[in-house]
């Protein structure tokens, strides 16, 4: 352990010094060659998973490790949260948020090499996030350990990409340890897993008859005692909708069930570590009756039994839509979050709470958090109305009858809705972390979301009013402090949320007064097709904080 230096900010909590379209079905993972060469074991059965609840232990660090799709999401839990993460094992993946919330980017520039992933600007951008807050500071990532790991026959995430990982740590002074010695699949390497070394098919789990685990911990530690059986502790099943952000784990492609692996030695107050340890896509708990393969056959419980260490196994789920079928790790924006691989991503902020609930009371607790939900004003909500290029604007008429207006009407005019928020209601001293909108469908005529395909609300802010508080016609095309500031998706009924609020649109909340937003298609629809929102509720924004 390194004590806390003027530079380098202690660590969330430790008790005296916390330191520190399809293709991605393929996306699964790989994993290391070892430190100890022992003959494979024979594997005990992993004890059956008992329902409880994260409770907290008397931990002193805190690690991550993952496997491609969650080997990006270790790393950007890594460089998210530096402050609490002291180091990272990362298998088949690149550097942090190399996709960029690009899915093409994701494909061609973080998986294959047919586009450039630009290092420098993904070292840049972390450099920027960490000045502006949005990351931990970057000096916490100088004499981290990290572990990486590329097979020679691992197709899905090329070599190149993983030398990437490697370049990008260096950058920041980690203490990089990298593994190339084997021609493993994009798999998982674990003495316990029952398909050959070299192959990549389900259940990613591949015996290369190394000691992997032994490897990455050792480089993580510092050093390890051998492996026990795994069955010396108890493996928790406990709902993970408790620490999903909105409290539903399923809208952030997260399973209802994660589970913790806690040796004995911790549940009787031993002091312990805690490696938070990410499958696969296609590996967690609620793809296709998977269930605990993962979990049980990493390798990681028999070290944890000797070493004093939890395992916390975090699920990740498959979507009903072609979002993220194979339930892999959110590395490239899905499902609209903008935040995915900084603070106030809804997964990071997920892992984070149960990490906070395992820490809990020891050493410096973290700070504070919370959430606002404030409910639009109504006597300065309405809606514009005035020809696609804006001439001829006029108020609307029909609120109180059928709520706020959206698309083209039958009179030919375009509609854009106005509502308005007091945020000095936020609490003051808090960092503002996310916010979003939610609005209700009250009715509608035609698909303005197909006029054309693919059309989307969008929502811009104006720090203080538009023009006067109460909605005005100049209100149509008057000027927004941030444009774009979130998007709404096409909805049918009931509610929807945007798009989480941009860092800029953020920052340009009116902590002292009035924010108002404007909605409205991003193309006026050919022809008559609209919807109203809100007649009989406000729309809300919901804004979190610590």
């Amino acid at each position: 352990m390194r004590s806390p230096s003027p530079s380098r900010p202690s660590r969330l909590p430790r008790p005296a010094r916390l330191r520190g379209p399809r293709r991605f079905a393929a996306l699964l993972l790989c994993a290391a060659a070892a430190l100890f060469p022992t003959a494979v074991p024979a594997g005990a059965a992993a004890p059956p998973p008992v329902p409880g609840t994260l409770q907290a232990y008397d931990i002193d660090s805190v690690f991550s490790a993952g496997v491609s799709s969650g080997g990006y999401m270790a790393t950007q839990l890594h460089v998210a949260y530096s402050g609490t993460f002291e180091g990272s094992a990362v298998f088949a993946s690149g550097p942090y948020d190399c996709a960029r919330g690009q899915l093409a980017t994701a494909l061609n520039a973080c998986m294959d090499t047919t586009q450039n992933l630009q290092l420098a600007t993904l070292e840049q951008t972390t450099r920027d996030r960490s000045a502006q807050g949005q990351v931990d500071p970057v000096a916490n990532l100088a004499g981290d350990p990290v572990y990486v790991f590329s097979g020679a026959g691992d197709s899905t995430v090329k070599r190149p990409v993983v030398d990437a990982l490697a370049d990008y740590y260096g950058r920041f002074g980690a203490r990089v340890r990298y593994d190339r010695s084997t021609a493993a699949g994009h798999a998982w390497i674990t003495p316990l897993g029952p398909n050959s070394c070299t192959v990549t098919q389900s259940p990613y789990l591949n015996n290369c008859g190394i000691d992997a685990e032994g490897a990455l911990l050792g480089h993580l530690f510092g050093s390890v005692a051998a492996p026990g059986s795994g069955t010396g502790g108890s493996l928790i099943r406990f709902d993970q909708n408790l620490y999903a952000p909105g409290g539903s784990a399923a809208a952030l492609s997260m399973g209802g069930e994660g589970f913790a692996y806690v040796p004995s030695s911790c549940a009787e107050g031993a002091r312990c570590r805690l490696l938070v340890a990410l499958h696969g896509c296609k590996q967690g708990y609620a793809y296709q009756g998977f269930g605990t393969r993962f979990v049980e056959n990493a390798y990681l419980n028999e070290y944890a039994d000797t070493n004093d260490t939890i395992v916390l196994y975090p699920q990740a789920a498959p979507t009903a839509t072609l979002e993220n079928p194979n339930g892999c790790w959110n590395w490239w924006g899905y499902l609209g979050d903008t935040a995915y691989a900084r603070h106030g991503g809804k997964q990071i902020e997920a892992v984070m709470s149960m990490v906070r609930a395992l820490v809990g009371g020891t050493g410096t607790p973290p700070p504070t958090s919370g959430r606002t939900v404030l409910s639009s004003t109504d006597a300065e909500d309405g809606y514009v109305k005035a020809a696609a290029d804006g001439s001829g604007a006029a108020l609307g008429t029909l609120e109180d009858l059928s709520g706020l207006a959206l698309g083209r009407g039958t009179d030919g005019k375009v509609n854009r809705s106005l509502v308005s928020f007091d945020t000095s209601g936020i609490p003051a001293g808090k960092e503002i972390t996310r916010a979003w909108l939610t609005v209700t469908r009250s009715s509608g005529s035609g698909d303005p979301w197909a006029s054309p395909a693919g059309n989307r609300l969008l929502v811009d802010l104006r720090t203080g009013c538009f023009g006067g508080c109460a909605v005005e016609p100049a209100d149509w095309s008057a000027a927004a402090s941030v444009a774009g500031a979130a998007r709404i998706d096409a909805f049918s009924s009931g509610s929807a949320v945007s798009t989480d609020l941009s860092a800029e649109a953020l920052s340009a909340l009116n902590r002292g007064g009035v924010t108002q937003f404007r909605l409205g298609f991003a193309s006026a629809p050919a022809g008559t097709a609209y919807l109203f929102v809100n007649r009989d509720t406000p729309v809300t924004l919901t804004v979190e904080y610590r």
